[in-house]
């Protein structure tokens, strides 16, 4: 039984992250030039703060649940292995 990681590619790293500074830049300037009070511009600066906040605690806690699934399914085959081994002896 060998455990499988996938790796990402630098190019996908970085493609990454230049989408998020890319699309945060792009909202950033939309917010700063609409014609609206200040105030309101800091409404909409912290609703897009909290929501990309959201969204990294969401990916965080599927993936770590998904990770905790992963590794649980693990023990179970390795118990179940080593049951049919022993089977297998008698």
């Amino acid at each position: 039984m060998t455990a499988q990681t996938t790796q990402h590619t630098s190019a996908w790293v970085a493609f990454t992250y230049a989408s998020f500074i890319g699309a945060a830049t792009m909202v950033a300037g939309g917010i700063l030039f609409l014609p609206l009070d200040l105030w309101t511009k800091g409404y909409l600066a912290m609703g897009v703060t909290m929501l990309v906040q959201s969204c990294i605690t969401l990916v965080k806690t599927v993936r770590d649940v998904h990770e905790g699934k992963r590794l649980v399914n693990r023990i179970e085959d390795a118990r179940a292995e080593r049951l049919l081994m022993e089977m297998g002896k008698e």
